[in-house]
């Protein structure tokens, strides 16, 4: 027989991929990390991890144990909760990981209104790059903008939403306004660092023009929002930024669309939790009122 508490080691490597890390995440020394790995692959007389270029990587017998080891994690969480009787509180901790211009034009205006409504949740909203990966418990849920193909998760599609090409009227006075996408080629144009890309749904500008290169790039929406609302350049942005900025104008609006989802993605065994049902409705509710920049645009 086996420790049971070294599958819980041997979760926090997996995830991490390294000992250091996961020494970290469990408030044990890597020594002791180490210690317990190798009781755990002598108990079940297998081979766990293949070390390489100072990380480790599941060996087949390892993938196996993985998803019992997950199992095994949900099943223990879930019993502490409704033991505990937290699994129908509106109350505890929750944390959401979000790209930074959803989280700041679409959650942050409501935040107010969530935190009134469920003053015992207290909700993180982790806006760092890339997104934390509820599979690995970083996050306790997570909206990207693809659809996850693997782990225990539950996913949900919230909606769409559109992005178009922006300018300042100030850029537009001392340039010209271009009138078709390879009009673009002449312009100065602003969007994210290539090698930074943290999700390939941020690639744009192939899709307005193939061959399109930004002059001026940033990793922050945000900052890119300001470089084209200060009259350096042009941009794509999501509507739910430009369209909400009266300094911004769109630009061939009529011929150039791009269309994403945002993906609501949640670890399975906690789905059913009051708070993280509470904040995936506010969440359902906050990317509903995006409809209506939909339609203001359709009114024009």
């Amino acid at each position: 027989m086996f420790d049971w508490d070294d599958l819980r080691v041997f979760l926090a490597v997996a995830r991490a991929r390294k000992v250091a890390p996961a020494a970290r995440a469990l408030g044990i020394d890597a020594t002791t990390i180490a210690r317990r790995l190798a009781r755990l692959e002598k108990a079940l007389d297998a081979e766990l991890f293949e070390v390489g270029a100072g990380e480790r990587s599941l060996t087949l017998r390892g993938q196996e144990l993985l998803g019992h080891a997950e199992t095994a994690e949900s099943a223990a969480l879930a019993a502490v909760e409704q033991m505990s009787g937290q699994e129908s509180k509106l109350s505890g901790q929750v944390r959401l990981s979000v790209a930074e211009g959803f989280g700041t034009w679409v959650l942050a205006p409501g935040m107010g209104d969530f935190n009134r409504r469920h003053p015992g949740i207290r909700l993180d909203l982790i806006t760092a790059s890339g997104f934390l990966n509820p599979s690995k418990r970083e996050a306790d849920m997570a909206v990207m903008l693809a659809r996850p193909q693997r782990g225990r998760l539950t996913v949900r599609r919230l909606g769409d939403y559109r992005l178009h090409l922006y300018a300042s009227p100030a850029y537009l006075e001392r340039v010209g306004r271009p009138g078709k996408p390879a009009d673009l080629r002449d312009c100065t144009l602003i969007g994210y660092v290539p090698e930074f890309i943290f999700s390939p749904e941020l690639d744009y500008l192939d899709e307005v023009e193939a061959g399109l290169e930004a002059n001026l790039r940033s990793t922050s929406i945000i900052m890119q929002q300001r470089m084209i609302a200060e009259g350096a350049g042009i941009g794509v942005l999501p509507d739910f930024i430009g369209r909400r900025d009266p300094g911004l104008m769109p630009l061939m609006a009529d011929r150039v669309e791009i269309v994403r989802s945002f993906w609501l993605v949640m670890q399975d065994d906690i789905r059913r939790l009051a708070r993280i049902a509470a904040v995936a409705d506010w969440l359902q509710e906050r990317v509903d009122t995006l409809k209506t920049i939909d339609v203001a645009r359709s009114s024009r």
